[in-house]
């Protein structure tokens, strides 16, 4: 039955995948262009993928904020108006219109209802973007982050969210697989390690990028009072790539970006239903 479940995953994300080329396919690293924070007026009523934009310290590990941006955005998106029948917004060049907000702007950030983080092993809050983002956690909002690897990238961000929510009222946990974030559509039978293409080199390269201090990924987080996942976090794995990358190589799609896909629309519809 798992590998029934995991081939119609496949052959539907295939099937997407001909068509996303056909449009012309977002692949690789854009050129660099002017971007701009979100205003009031760029939320329409449909899905727009929310990326924090945050400062960095000086010690720990990642490359900042911007990392898989803005395909991974754009892909995660346009497989979501694919694969379920969720309202994306797309703009006149049919390019879903992702946004990038900043923790300072309450007004912001409680307009959208998911927002992702990535690298966050670098990641710095000071006290004004803390009140904001527990605010809007403990109003229902729900948080992503993902590819930080090994230890000193999760040091810095296990002490920049417990600013935002407190041990031992919201501790971190580790997610079982039986939890409802990971049946939401697709049956995600296991957490998996997804490497930077870069750093993975091709079939049979490496997955962990930091060693043997990397060698297990995670999925865990942080719950409300009433269960409900506020704060979702993958550690030692990319997930994000898997979105980013899609496009720039048939067999990375086939073993990475396949299980990336089943868990990145399951996280959606739950942070858009719980």
């Amino acid at each position: 039955m798992q590998r029934r479940i995991a081939l119609g995953v496949l052959m539907a994300l295939l099937l997407v995948t001909v068509a996303f080329a056909q449009r012309g396919g977002r692949r690789g690293v854009p050129p660099q262009r002017q971007y701009r924070y979100a205003t009031a007026e760029d939320f329409d009523g449909s899905f727009q993928f929310c990326r924090i934009v945050f400062r960095e310290s000086n010690y720990g590990d990642g490359g900042g904020w911007s990392a898989d941006f803005p395909r991974a955005d754009e892909n995660l998106s346009v497989r979501l108006s694919e694969l379920t029948k969720t309202p994306v917004g797309m703009d006149r060049d049919d390019v879903p219109k992702h946004l990038l907000v900043n923790l300072s702007d309450p007004g912001i950030i409680s307009r959208c209802p998911f927002m992702m983080a990535t690298e966050v092993g670098r990641m710095y809050l000071d006290e004004h973007e803390v009140a904001n983002l527990r605010a809007y956690l403990l109003k229902g909002g729900f948080l992503w982050v993902d590819d930080f690897w090994g230890s000193r990238a999760w040091d810095v961000f296990d002490e920049q969210i417990r600013k935002v929510l407190p041990p031992p009222t919201y501790p971190i946990v580790d997610l079982p697989l039986e939890h409802p974030i990971f049946h939401s559509q697709m049956e995600v039978r296991k957490i998996p390690q997804i490497p930077s293409i870069n750093f993975w080199g091709g079939p049979g390269g490496p997955t962990s990028e930091r060693g043997a201090d990397s060698a297990t990924p995670h999925a865990r987080a942080i719950l409300d009072e009433h269960g409900r996942v506020m704060v979702f976090i993958t550690h030692n794995t990319d997930i994000g790539d898997s979105f980013e990358r899609e496009a720039d190589d048939r067999t990375y799609f086939v073993e990475f970006s396949v299980y990336g896909y089943a868990l990145g629309i399951n996280v959606l519809l739950y942070a858009m239903t719980h």
